[in-house]
């Protein structure tokens, strides 16, 4: 390990600043470009020791949690709280463009829409028993150590306002100390709580965990391992007002503002579309929206979200008609021939994206396409297929819904 004085000349893709070195880049986490630095180096990774010359774009973080001075450690929650709106803006902007053009693609993208402090509806906190206490926050960066937290500026205050009980129900779960997690949903009828990665939960800490929900007020459902334990009063999100009950622990959007946002501009480029099939469905954050204005065609691998997305529709009056259909989209994409129906395609897949569908879109006559990505690399090589296939794309929007990290979601439009 050696000590260096330097200056910080980018942010990378985490969020770390970065400065060039003979050996290539050295990592600089909770750095800002432009700032001089007196910084330890072990290979890559690079420690702050001095900061001698701060950027003017630093601000003070939100959080007692966050940083190398954060309180019980450096939470991992966050790696941006340090930077400037403009900055930070801009930064994440720039993510989705640097794909695009990585893959020549060259269109319009618009201004990131904005993450708020407490907008975030769910979370995934890890808990593990200590001698001394029950430990519930997050993982310190490349860690196992867990940063107990007693705040979190992105979490809504539904969340933050129960952390205490969320830490009970934590402690009447944790049988040993191992570590588990438990995904936090803030629903319509209080929170749902799913823990994940308990081994055997013994029929003691079955009625414990039971009785402190029953207990305490605010929770809808909890669930382990996804089996349900207790559950209140089952617990609903809405989607522009059409209820929907989660699986335990399924995926549903972080952020309700940025999904309203991410509807809205799926909606807005589907114009007149009659019929529409809506891949990587999910529980309907986007079908049963779309369902308002035209026949939908759901599809989707998981059989539990599924069957939420199919029940919501059931229930609720005045939708044209919602078809379901469980499928590896992975593994047996809608084929050219299966599309052709279809005045548009909507598709949300997973991190690794949706090359396989794209394959099969590019070659059919579907006139408008949305897609919705978390990952601005999969999303640049999936829009690359589709213009190698003639489609034109018109705008993509980038969407920040995971405040202060380096996560970006993006959604394109294309048509033919």
């Amino acid at each position: 390990m050696s000590a260096e004085t330097a200056t910080i000349e980018r942010l990378g893709l985490q969020g770390d600043g970065i400065v060039s070195s003979p050996s290539g880049p050295v990592f600089v986490p909770f750095t800002l470009p432009g700032e001089r630095v007196t910084m330890a180096v072990n290979k890559q990774q690079g420690t702050v020791m001095s900061l001698l010359a701060p950027s003017p774009d630093r601000v003070a973080p939100a959080c007692r949690h966050f940083g190398p001075e954060g309180e019980n450690g450096t939470c991992g929650g966050c790696t941006l709280q340090h930077a400037g709106d403009d900055l930070y803006h801009a930064f994440k902007r720039q993510i989705v463009i640097d794909a695009l053009r990585s893959r020549g693609i060259e269109t319009e993208v618009a201004p990131l829409i904005i993450a708020r402090p407490g907008e975030r509806r769910r979370t995934v906190f890890t808990a593990r028993r200590t001698e001394k206490e029950l430990l519930l926050g997050y993982n310190q960066a490349e860690s196992h150590h867990i940063v107990s937290i007693t705040e979190c500026p992105i979490a809504s205050p539904g969340i933050v306002s129960r952390l205490a009980a969320i830490r009970i129900i934590a402690a009447a779960l944790a049988a040993s100390a191992e570590p588990f997690r438990i995904t936090v949903l803030e629903t319509t009828t209080g929170l749902d709580l799913a823990a994940e990665g308990i081994k055997a939960l013994s029929d003691r800490h079955r009625q414990q965990a039971i009785e402190a929900v029953l207990k305490l007020r605010g929770i809808a459902r909890l669930a382990v391992n996804g089996e349900t334990i207790v559950e209140p009063l089952k617990p609903l999100i809405t989607f522009d007002g059409i209820a929907v009950s989660p699986p335990p622990g399924g995926f549903a959007q972080a952020s309700a503002v940025a999904e309203t946002a991410m509807a809205e501009l799926v909606m807005t480029h589907l114009g007149k579309a009659k019929r529409i099939a809506d891949l990587f469905a999910g529980t309907g954050t986007f079908a049963l929206r779309m369902a308002r204005k035209g026949r939908v065609h759901a599809v989707e691998s998981e059989e539990k979200a599924l069957k939420a997305l199919d029940l919501a529709a059931r229930n609720t009056q005045g939708l044209k008609p919602v078809s379901i259909e469980k499928r590896d989209l992975f593994r047996r994409p809608m084929m050219t021939s299966e599309l052709k129906v279809y005045d548009a395609v909507v598709f949300d897949p997973p991190r690794a994206g949706a090359e396989a569908q794209c394959r099969e879109l590019a070659c059919s006559t579907v006139k408008t396409i949305v897609a919705i990505s978390c990952n601005p690399q999969t999303l640049a090589r999936d829009l690359s297929i589709l213009i190698e296939g003639g489609y034109r794309v018109t705008k993509v929007t980038p969407v920040d819904q995971f405040l202060w990290s380096s996560h970006v979601e993006a959604v394109a439009t294309l048509t033919r």
